[in-house]
């Protein structure tokens, strides 16, 4: 399998990286949380200018007819440099149920501003009963006329208090639990009966708790097929998943750098410390750590486009179980290898750790996914491992 980038795949990833290496030093990103929005507006519209926010959309709605493997590369870089912007939550995320379910109307209506940055997305799906259960969902969608009137709570909705459009999950049949009966509807975020309240997050980034209250949507609004959305869910959340692990290999690239500079330049008893053997095997288990993790973000990237669903979330959450391990290896070695100064507010280190650990946490953590691997059979089907 041939695992070379593209002339252009090159180009793209030299571009982001001197972008955020350039823009996105780690005192200029405490001013961007700063910012009212808790990101950068100016960042934001140096991505449209590179791209990057058309990057996966076909060219007939605005975009570049870019892949997962163009994903990968951005947000690898983004992990890297701690980004804040919505990228996830609006172009992987929002972009990513509108490419593959919304009507061409819709498609051809809110795709190009998406891709010129003009329109911010949000999903709105997670209900705090649900914990990591994609098809529990609570809120309802009841029929009125030729819409729907929405109602419900929604938890955590990723930059959920500056979308310009949400993603709703809503029931319209079926148990609280089932795969069955669950909708997809195209909400604005400031319609009567929407109610949202902002807050940041644990790694620096932005939520939003979600209220409905008799929220009217047309039936241009759905997306997909009505009580038919949990299989578009599904594909989406995969593909975000992948987007997820490969910004997790760029925070744990950099935590790796940083820790190997520091054992070169902190001394104790008159040498770098970074001479002690027993440091050099932690930093070395790090660095193994960290290419399990590369390998799998790699294979959860190739798959994400599987129309095979089964063999997709194997490899999915194969990838989840080793991003979530490697994390905590590659975290715990930088905080433990740089001593006090890897706590404290000020120094980088301990954010990596925690964007680290939220992405751990986002879509199910290793140990949802290694019992759902589990359920599964493994990575390696039956008919293949006898």
């Amino acid at each position: 399998m041939d695992f070379e980038l593209s002339d252009e795949q090159r180009l793209l990833k030299d571009s982001v990286e001197r972008l955020t290496t350039q823009r996105y030093d780690f005192e200029t990103r405490k001013k961007f949380m700063a910012e009212p929005d808790g990101w950068s507006r100016a960042m934001w519209k140096q991505y449209v200018d590179l791209g990057l926010t058309a990057l996966p959309f076909a060219e007939e709605h605005g975009g570049v007819g870019g892949g997962p493997v163009e994903t990968m590369i951005v947000m690898e870089a983004f992990g890297r440099a701690l980004a804040l912007e919505p990228y996830l939550a609006t172009v992987v995320l929002g972009g990513g149920f509108l490419a593959r379910g919304a009507s061409d109307a819709v498609k051809g209506e809110l795709l190009p501003k998406v891709a010129a940055g003009e329109t911010l997305l949000a999903f709105a799906h997670i209900e705090r009963q649900a914990r990591y259960d994609l098809a529990d969902v609570a809120a309802t969608a009841k029929k009125d006329g030729a819409g729907y009137l929405l109602n419900g709570e929604k938890s955590l909705a990723l930059h959920g208090d500056v979308a310009d459009r949400l993603i709703v999950s809503a029931r319209l049949s079926g148990d609280q639990r089932s795969k069955n009966g669950i909708g997809l509807f195209l909400v604005d975020a400031k319609a009567a009966g929407v109610s949202r309240r902002g807050y940041p997050t644990m790694d620096g980034l932005r939520a939003a708790e979600i209220s409905l209250a008799n929220v009217k949507v047309g039936a241009d609004d759905v997306i997909g097929e009505p009580g038919n959305a949990y299989p578009l869910i599904e594909r989406v959340t995969d593909s975000a998943i992948a987007a997820l692990a490969a910004e997790a290999v760029g925070a744990m690239g950099a935590m790796h750098e940083i820790t190997v500079d520091y054992l070169k330049q902190r001394k104790q008893f008159g040498v770098p410390i970074g001479n002690f053997q027993v440091l050099q095997h932690r930093a070395g288990d790090m660095l193994i750590a960290l290419e399990q993790a590369r390998s799998m973000a790699m294979l959860a990237t190739m798959m994400s486009e599987e129309e095979n669903a089964a063999e997709r979330r194997k490899a999915i959450s194969a990838a989840k179980v080793q991003i979530g391990r490697s994390g905590k290896i590659v975290g715990q070695g930088a905080i433990q290898l740089h001593g006090g100064i890897g706590m404290t507010m000020e120094y980088k280190v301990g954010h990596y750790f925690k964007r680290v650990t939220m992405i751990d946490t986002m879509f199910g953590d290793a140990d949802h996914h290694l019992a759902a691997l589990a359920r599964m059979g493994g990575i390696v089907g039956k008919a293949s491992a006898s």
